[in-house]
């Protein structure tokens, strides 16, 4: 069905090509899963496979891709529309349209379908991934998770052989996630589309994959059965990490396989606590008061009292549409409030009543989609004003953005960037302020496990420092590793608040892999179990 024969792609002006010497042969019918680390070529991959590279891209691609007998070189990619759909990392860029439905609708009567056809599809496709009750609702007015919904449903509709998803899960709950993802299993297997995704969440989709394909440094593996591609892959998700801790073999992928295997290490751990979390200080960095906010006519946070200690890291969860990110937008004085009040430190600041860029100074805001922080035309020059722009030392900003997204070229453009890249450098700018508050919305979209490790760290000193830290995540995981403090909002109201621990593992939606392999003990993360298999040993 597709076939990658030595294809090489250097894109002008790069230091080294993004593919080297690639062979692949996916059949139909397959979900095929591209692993590989922020920066490895699995974006460029996919590309490949649309004729997007090199037609809209440039570069030179040199080597052929064929997929169901058409050359990519010689078709581009409006000749492969009937036969690939690719959905984007960022879906709102891609909508055409104002409304749901007609979102759906789109691609299909592009291509001139029968008016009857197009209703039954659309049908169809509304129910396979639960958008019926959105079917009139503005995009605009959606969640980044819902957008992403309407985004692979849009695509689907217009019936392509191939599907081809660059982090499809990145922006939804777990719930919604697996949704999704069991959407895309029932397409496989009843329709025979083969399904090509390039996904950092592994612990949400590596169990639904037939095949693996690693990618490190532009080079890619074979197709691999996904337990022996995990048993040696360098990017691989909690459940096989922990795996390796108790030498289980072959690995598991799933949290059923692993708990049928478990009860030896519940037995080590039983006389074992993870350790104490650590203790709030006692300054408030944010409270609110029965705050309600608007949008669109539509009561999105109801009369909602929080409070948010000093040198601490909240958690912000919930289903999609929750109220998270407006939530996050309040405390930044972005959106009006209807009523309640929102108040900044011991002085009790309403961040809404400062100028801008006093504001930043006190709270920073790093939204779902950062390009929106993003001015300059190459990352050296945006790190170099953000350092100008805050007076910090010079060479601050890029030496934040080292930290979180390793070494990323100075002369590449910020829209180049990959959608990590493009959040670790806005990251790096507001932090250049100094803000006694930051606030991250969905701040792990893009990321591979190492970076997310790496941003924890990050977080972990900002918080020690007095920094209070909100992050708004359907990132169960980097909560686990992070977090002090989990508030869970449904429907703009908070349904429950408490230490990370006795929240997560109370939660069957929310829970942690480890939390679920090894309850009922509440173990979070695969490092608490090690440090206490050392301390027994």
């Amino acid at each position: 069905m597709i076939a990658f024969s030595s294809v090489s792609v250097h894109y002008t002006g790069a230091p080294r090509p993004s593919l080297v010497d690639v062979d692949l042969a996916i059949p139909e019918g397959e979900l095929v899963l591209l692993v590989g680390p922020t920066g490895s070529g699995k974006s460029t991959l996919l590309r490949c496979i649309n004729g997007l590279v090199p037609h809209f891209t440039g570069g030179t691609l040199r080597g052929s891709v064929t997929v169901d007998g058409l050359d990519t070189a010689t078709h581009r990619p409006r000749d492969l529309a009937t036969v690939v759909g690719l959905v984007e990392q960022n879906p709102s860029a891609t909508f055409v349209t104002d409304v749901v439905e007609d979102e759906v609708a789109y691609g299909m009567e592009t291509l001139g379908l029968d008016p009857a056809a197009i209703r039954r599809r659309v049908e169809e496709t509304l129910d396979l991934f639960g958008l019926t009750g959105l079917r009139n609702r503005p995009l605009g007015q959606l969640s980044g998770g819902q957008q992403q919904r309407v985004a692979i449903a849009a695509v689907l509709a217009a019936g392509p052989r191939v599907l081809v998803l660059d982090e499809p899960t990145s922006a939804l709950d777990p719930v919604a996630a697996e949704e999704v993802l069991a959407s895309l299993h029932r397409i496989v297997h009843d329709l025979g589309v083969t399904v090509v995704v390039a996904e950092h969440r592994l612990e949400r989709v590596v169990h639904h994959a037939d095949r693996v394909v690693l990618l490190a440094d532009g080079r890619a593996s074979g197709l691999l059965e996904p337990s022996a591609a995990m048993a040696v892959s360098a990017i691989h998700p909690p459940v096989v990490a922990l795996a390796r801790l108790a030498r289980w073999t072959p690995t598991p992928l799933s949290v059923r396989d692993a708990r049928r295997r478990a009860g030896g290490l519940r037995d080590a751990l039983e006389l074992r606590s993870p350790g104490a979390a650590r203790p709030a200080r006692p300054g408030q960095a944010v409270r609110t008061r029965r705050a309600t906010v608007l949008r669109a006519g539509r009561r999105v946070l109801d009369p909602l009292t929080l409070g948010v200690p000093e040198g601490s890291v909240t958690a912000l969860m919930g289903r999609n549409g929750a109220g998270k990110s407006t939530l996050l937008a309040a405390l930044a004085g972005q959106l009006p409030l209807r009523s309640g009040s929102v108040a900044l430190g011991q002085a009790g600041v309403d961040p809404a009543r400062l100028p801008p860029r006093d504001r930043v100074r006190v709270v920073g805001l790093v939204p779902q989609q950062p390009e929106l922080l993003l001015y300059a035309d190459s990352v050296a020059a945006e790190c170099a004003a953000a350092d100008r722009d805050f007076s910090a030392t010079p060479g601050t900003a890029a030496s934040l953005l080292t930290e979180v997204a390793g070494r990323v070229e100075p002369d590449t453009h910020p829209r180049d960037l990959s959608e990590g890249q493009r959040l670790a450098l806005a990251l790096a700018v507001i932090l250049c302020g100094r803000p006694r508050v930051l606030l991250l919305d969905e701040p792990t979209r893009g990321l591979d496990y190492g970076a997310k490790h790496r941003l924890a760290g990050v977080l972990q000193r900002l918080a020690a420092d007095g920094i209070a830290v909100v992050l708004a995540t359907h990132d169960v995981e980097m909560v686990a590793e992070v977090a002090d403090r989990v508030v869970i909002l449904a429907d703009g109201q908070v349904v429950a608040d408490g230490p990370v621990r006795e929240v997560l593992a109370s939660s069957p939606a929310f829970a942690p892999q480890v939390t679920k392999v090894l309850a009922p003990q509440a173990w979070l993360t695969v490092a608490e179990v090690a440090s206490a298999l050392e301390q027994t040993a």
